[in-house]
């Protein structure tokens, strides 16, 4: 049987099942007597005690495996375990109802995951998972039971569970499991963050279609690229996801040789392939995938997953090491940019009916300029180290550019009295993804260093269609001919004003767009590190002025199917892998 989930993490697995069993308490609500009460909260603190160290070790081992921004999550848990309202909600079940502390807990975490869950915010939904995983660790302590083992001594599995929380995740070997399949959980979830870190296929969001008719030991097939789950699949099935597999591995083999070679097409245009990170386990991927430089860290991650915002130092050594690992090559680091479908645990967002088009990104920076000058003094700092440059997101006005940039002046004034040094001739750009900023790309590039096309959410305002909208996602369309002339818009303003312009939303990482960048003078792309390899293949296949008499030929054509269909042809006719040009990849 076929079923559709969410594709959490890319890759392909073919095994056996193993059934996590989901953990269920039923516990008696039995009341005390009121001397028992010092008993009661002093079984309670040493049961966090004992969870708290549990997660530090467990915090700990996992940073040997993926480094210290995903095993930051473990810091969220540690931070519920100190949250006054989930702690005070828990001893006010037990002065107040005389319960024994296990009895609080769960009524505590049951409380609070039905609240998350009436939230429509999916994100905060994800949330529940956390509260959920710290509460029962906790509950674990308090009853004295034992936890719940993974086979380690058997061959390969597929691991599928109702739900896997990032502790459970944390204790997995990853050579001994093929594959994740859970039937809570999206792409946000911290589960699905470690399963991409730890390179494990993960389809979630099952529950509907799947309920748990698997039991251990049977066959499975995992499509993560698809969010595809085969249940008892047939002889061809297998064979041929063990084809696409075996094809996959091949492949990645083939495109490893071109890390080194210079993305230049077979007529001698030069692209420069930079990539998205948002942290330094993903630079160094990057790196070996043969990046040049950083075209957009996210700084968010540095702040999500944490119990408080980062500090001046903390952000200073990240961005010193990811400037230090780069060897001079340009790394762009975005300030803060959350809102929207970017959450912060500790720092409360107003509800708003239209969070994408609210108190967001550079609006959040420039109300709370102590964050925003604290980020700046760090990325400043760093500046020193490297070739670094800072990108401010969702910039609408000459205003918000010239109020930020007065900050920076600030914060250099700041540093000028330390005694720290820094460039001073930082290079200061904007990230264009609202219409209002290509209206008026003339004018910013008046004030900027220079320009990067953030697609995503340009697209989504361009063309009213909440990307992250189940019900009209097939109305995102990045090769609407309205996009295109966006496009076309910030890149003549940006050559008009002698700026360098790149681009770093999706779009950067998809072969078919390579004629339009050729076409529109747009020389720095970046993309996510997996995405690097496969656009450089593309890039050396491609001859420049074909490509750009495509180009073209698109800005001509009236829908974005059309425009979709000619870049997909030419697309297919540059090859696969096994075909490659030898004349570039030399």
């Amino acid at each position: 049987m076929k079923i559709q989930g969410i594709n959490a993490a890319a890759g392909i697995a073919i095994g056996k099942a193993f059934v996590l069993p989901s953990w269920e308490w039923d516990l008696p609500d039995q009341k005390m007597d009121s001397v028992d009460l010092a008993q009661e909260f002093e079984r309670l603190y040493e049961g966090i005690r004992t969870s708290k160290d549990e997660i530090e070790y467990i915090k700990n081992e996992f940073k040997e495996v993926v480094g210290p921004e995903e095993s930051s999550i473990f810091d969220a848990h540690l931070a519920i375990l100190e949250d006054p309202v989930f702690m005070n909600e828990i001893r006010g079940i037990i002065e107040r109802q005389y319960k024994a502390a296990e009895v609080a807990v769960k009524e505590a975490i049951d409380h609070f995951v039905t609240m998350f869950d009436l939230l429509e915010d999916e994100y905060m939904k994800e949330r529940a998972i956390d509260i959920k995983d710290v509460g029962n660790r906790l509950l674990k302590h308090l009853l004295g039971a034992p936890e719940i083992t993974l086979p380690s001594d058997t061959q390969p599995y597929v691991l599928v569970a109702k739900e896997l929380s990032p502790s459970q995740l944390a204790h997995l070997n990853p050579t001994h499991v093929l594959g994740i399949v859970t039937l809570i959980g999206g792409k946000t979830s911290h589960s699905a963050i470690m399963a991409r870190a730890l390179g494990i296929p993960l389809v979630s969001g099952l529950e509907a279609s799947l309920g748990m008719p698997v039991e251990t030991g049977d066959m499975l097939v995992v499509d993560g690229d698809n969010g595809l789950v085969f249940t008892d699949p047939d002889r061809k099935t297998i064979e041929r996801y063990t084809m696409l597999r075996s094809k996959q591995l091949k492949k990645k083999e083939q495109l490893q040789v071109l890390a080194t070679v210079d993305a230049v097409t077979k007529d001698g245009a030069v692209l420069h392939l930079a990539s998205n990170i948002s942290s330094v386990k993903e630079l160094d991927l990057a790196l070996k995938q043969g990046a040049k430089g950083v075209g957009l860290f996210r700084t968010e991650f540095l702040y999500m997953d944490r119990a408080t915002f980062p500090g001046e130092q903390e952000q200073y050594e990240v961005y010193r090491l990811v400037a230090e690992k780069t060897a001079g090559q340009s790394v762009v680091i975005r300030t803060l940019d959350i809102g929207g479908d970017k959450q912060l645990d500790y720092f409360e967002l107003p509800e708003e009916d239209n969070p994408f088009l609210g108190y967001r990104a550079i609006r959040i920076s420039l109300d709370r300029k102590d964050l925003f000058k604290t980020q700046l003094t760090a990325i400043l700092r760093a500046s020193a180290a490297g070739n670094v440059k800072i990108m401010y997101p969702m910039i609408s006005s000459v205003e918000e550019l010239q109020q930020a940039n007065e900050i920076l002046r600030e914060a250099m004034s700041d540093l000028d009295e330390r005694g720290l040094s820094y460039d001073p001739h930082i290079q200061v750009g904007i990230m264009i993804e609202v219409p209002a900023a290509v209206m008026i790309a003339d004018l910013l590039a008046e004030e900027a260093d220079f320009f990067s096309i953030g697609t995503n959410d340009l697209v989504q305002y361009v063309l009213a269609v909440d990307r992250m909208n189940e019900q009209i996602a097939h109305m995102y369309h990045p090769y609407h001919p309205a996009v295109l002339r966006m496009l076309r818009a910030t890149a003549d303003a940006a050559h008009t004003a002698g700026i360098d312009v790149s681009v770093c939303g999706e779009m950067a990482g998809d072969e078919r767009a390579i004629p339009l960048w050729l076409e529109l003078g747009i020389r720095h792309l970046s993309m996510s590190p997996q995405s690097l390899l496969r656009v450089k293949h593309r890039v050396l296949n491609t001859t420049a002025s074909a490509a750009k008499e495509e180009a073209r030929k698109c800005f001509a054509l009236r829908t974005s199917g059309d425009i979709e269909e000619r870049l997909q042809v030419f697309n297919d006719s540059t090859g696969s892998p096994d075909e490659q040009s030898g004349s570039n990849a030399s």
